[in-house]
């Protein structure tokens, strides 16, 4: 029987709110075989410029200078920047794996991930006069699941500072003195918030690419493929040694069984990432398909146990498992997970739905329970306790 790690779907890289795929910067010189872009099986649809991603409406501006009205924003005045979301924006702030929005998109609705509301607050806090630099949040690797696909998901913050140096005059001696400016992190999840995980910068380019990745996972979600290459081309052309992108357009060339093509994009993403664990999975799916079962179990012996203490990679078996009605698998697996991280209201949520199917609506419910209390998102508790009614309803009948 084929191992429960060959059964996982092919795996996307998307920039939401939570992990980040390991990520090696190289130097320019890196080697990228742009002929990869070029394909007859797509075409090439229109997708937003730069500036129609960070650009604010006239709307916006006009609000912001109204609530910043009398004061020279200052370091001080940048916490504001979040209460002058919820205050003129959606105040329904949450985030939204999916919803991948342009800053004036975003403004207007908060139900978005945390890249596009990072995007949003590095172009507010820019017309206030602030200089902001995007980050990289270093999290261990976090799954989601949206139409059969394992979404590898990440996280970006964003520091903002102010844009010069404060000089201060000593009036006994007349010396200038000048101090650096003060930083403040904006961070839209609260579990980056609350631990300390280490951080490296990336560019304007970067988080570009990740929007136009984003916006083409989606899209080759929704088996609109024209769009979901136009979008992968222009993240390539953002920022080319973006990894996850090229690994993102193995996947659409997979889906479209274009094998080779697929392999030797996938080889583009590891020549810029040897360690993107994403692409190597789907390698080693791509080469059980061709039937290179030796290298396929090479790869996915290795991923495994570099992941085997990772409680959302157990999560993630448990739903393979689950899909494939292995209970008992299933069950161990996310029992383990728990074990990891007793805190994960999906760990909890896999083993009511274990329950379910087998037919033990108590231990379901208490199961189902534990998901909903540990939850913290508005839409993840909205659909536990709308399916908590549903148990409890037919557990009475």
């Amino acid at each position: 029987m084929m191992s429960t790690l060959n059964k996982i779907k092919l795996v996307i890289t998307v920039v939401s709110c939570v992990a980040l795929s390991a990520c090696n910067t190289l130097p320019r010189s890196s080697s990228v075989n742009k002929a990869l872009l070029n394909s007859d099986t797509f075409t090439l649809q229109p997708v937003p410029t730069p500036q129609d991603i960070f650009q604010l409406d006239d709307r916006i501006k006009n609000q912001l200078d109204n609530y910043f009205r009398g004061t020279t924003p200052s370091l001080s005045h940048t916490k504001k920047l979040l209460r002058f979301l919820v205050d003129n924006g959606d105040a329904s702030l949450s985030y939204q794996s999916g919803a991948n929005l342009t800053a004036s998109q975003a403004y207007f609705d908060l139900n978005a991930n945390c890249l596009s509301l990072s995007i949003l607050s590095f172009s507010l806090a820019e017309h206030l006069g602030f200089k902001s630099q995007f980050q990289r949040v270093h999290i261990p690797e976090y799954w989601d699941q949206t139409q059969g696909y394992n979404l590898l998901t990440g996280h970006v913050n964003l520091v903002i500072s102010e844009s010069n140096y404060t000089t201060n005059k000593n009036k006994s001696n007349g010396i200038a003195l000048y101090t650096r400016p003060q930083s403040l992190t904006i961070d839209f999840d609260p579990n980056s918030r609350q631990q300390k995980f280490t951080t490296s910068d990336i560019t304007k380019q970067r988080i570009l690419a990740m929007f136009y990745s984003n916006r083409g996972a989606m899209h080759m979600i929704n088996a609109e493929y024209d769009l979901a290459f136009s979008y992968f081309k222009a993240a390539i052309s953002a920022d080319e040694l973006y990894s996850g992108a090229w690994g993102n357009l193995g996947v659409l060339y997979r889906v479209a069984n274009q094998y080779q093509r697929a392999e030797d994009t996938y080889q583009q993403a590891l020549a810029l990432n040897a360690d993107n664990k994403t692409v190597l999975g789907n390698m080693a799916l791509l080469y059980r398909m061709t039937n290179r079962d030796s290298l396929a179990i090479a790869l996915e012996n290795t991923l495994n146990q570099q992941r085997k203490n990772n409680p959302y990679y157990q999560i993630v078996l448990g739903n393979e498992a689950l899909e494939n009605n292995y209970f008992t698998l299933a069950l161990r697996h996310f029992n383990k997970a728990r074990k990891l991280d007793s805190k994960l209201h999906k760990s909890y949520f896999g083993l009511a739905k274990v329950h379910y199917y087998r037919g033990n609506l108590e231990q379901a419910e208490k199961y189902l329970l534990q998901a909903y209390k540990l939850s913290e998102y508005k839409h993840d508790r909205k659909r536990y306790q709308s399916k908590l009614q549903w148990i409890q309803a037919v557990a009475k009948n």
